[in-house]
């Protein structure tokens, strides 16, 4: 049959996501990099910090590549996946940590035969794939690259010397962290039709009420860590399971197996610790204004703390590399500006008026997938589409009936 999926995977997308292969290994020999020179300034403690940080992520990734490998039903279309599923390779690339460069190299593939037309994918499994290595970047940009962030602010914060390219590299990696944010948003709205897609302008807002609102907490607790380096791990800790619980409140569907789901609900409460991530239908509205608020005063509360142990200490301590009154006052207008850019996104740019919102067109939607695989003459007129082979899983339905 005719394949009709309704998604599409240009030559553009293939470019796209060679390059975002190619900044992920960059990030890698970047990570390397950064241990080793803690390691020749002697800084063992935080080298050790950091090593815990990057392992922690890098096994988080790992798990839920390896749970999405193992999915019943689940073929493998690429021939890289072929050959590792043929010598069952598969869990022992991941107990390696190397289970990710596996969907990598799948990506690469089918990029490469898209360009070069030498071989013929359809295009659900190259948007899937696409899709599913999304949302390992997602994660690793909370689980580590952000926390990363902080530990170097903290130590800047304590060495009390912040030099031109030091502070060059922080800037580098705010913005790096709200790419891999706007990456993700743009990936999603790849399960809209192509009048939905993302423009340039719409991207831009969306990329600067990110930076404006992840910046902000970031530098909260960083500079929180750096004077009380002891209650942060207290603080992360007693936030983290409010917001977990609160994901198992709203009764998130993203995982085929119950462990799994904790697992994500786990992984959501780390996000929400940094930034906004929706993970349920219903009213979206009123979750954010409360997660806006709550956030918004508890980095409040960090920079007050700060300040005050920054002001008691002042005496004893040289003097900081940026002046704390300006970080006091700059921050929560930063933190404002990036609430008003979201408005005006949802406002002028975010398709919430397009009929995916509906049960129904939703369904019809879906059924146009699921006509790859089954002969829709067949089915009820009614009846909801089983989505098989198609390219759309559980976690695209999902994520996209979230994001909407």
């Amino acid at each position: 049959m005719e394949d009709v999926f309704p998604f599409s995977f240009p030559v553009s997308a293939s470019l796209l996501s060679l390059l975002s292969i190619l900044l992920f290994l960059v990030d890698v020999a970047l990570d390397v990099w950064a241990i080793v020179a803690l390691y020749q300034e002697g800084e063992y403690v935080y080298m050790g910090v950091l090593i815990a940080l990057l392992l922690a992520s890098s096994i988080l990734m790992q798990v839920f590549s390896w749970i999405w490998y193992s999915e019943p039903g689940k073929e493998m279309e690429t021939s890289i996946d072929k050959f590792a599923d043929k010598y069952n390779l598969i869990g022992p690339l991941h107990v390696f940590q190397l289970g990710v460069f596996l969907r990598c190299a799948s990506l690469v593939e089918i990029s490469i035969c898209k360009l070069v037309q030498i071989n013929s994918y359809q295009e659900g499994v190259a948007v899937m794939l696409k899709h599913d290595l999304s949302i390992l970047r997602l994660f690793e940009t909370f689980s580590e690259s952000i926390p990363q962030l902080v530990l170097m602010i903290t130590i800047i914060m304590k060495e009390q010397e912040l030099q031109l390219f030091t502070g060059f590299k922080i800037a580098a990696s705010l913005l790096s962290v709200a790419i891999s944010v706007l990456f993700y948003h743009r990936d999603m709205r790849e399960l809209v039709p192509e009048d939905q897609n993302m423009g340039w302008l719409s991207s831009a807002v969306f990329f600067l009420w990110n930076l404006f609102l992840i910046t902000p907490r970031v530098v909260a607790v960083a500079l929180f860590a750096s004077v009380l380096p002891c209650y942060i791990a207290v603080h992360f800790l007693c936030l983290w399971m409010l917001l977990f619980l609160w994901a198992w409140r709203q009764k998130t569907d993203f995982m085929d197996t119950a462990g799994g789901e904790w697992l994500y609900r786990a992984t959501v409460g780390v996000i929400w610790y940094f930034s906004w991530f929706n993970v349920a239908s219903g009213n979206t509205r009123v979750r954010g204004i409360l997660y806006h608020v709550l956030t918004g005063a508890d980095t409040v509360l960090l920079l007050g703390l700060w300040f005050w142990r920054t002001s008691v200490e002042s005496a004893c301590r040289n003097p900081l590399p940026i002046n704390p009154y300006v970080l006091t006052a700059a921050l929560p207008v930063i933190y404002i500006t990036g609430l008003l850019l979201k408005l005006l996104y949802y406002w002028k740019f975010h398709p919430n008026c397009h009929p995916f919102r509906d049960e129904k067109p939703q369904i019809e939607f879906y059924a146009r997938a699921a006509a790859v695989e089954t002969d829709s003459s067949d089915a009820e007129p009614d009846a909801e589409p089983q989505l098989t082979n198609t390219g759309v899983n559980k976690r695209m339905r999902n994520m996209a009936n979230n994001f909407y």
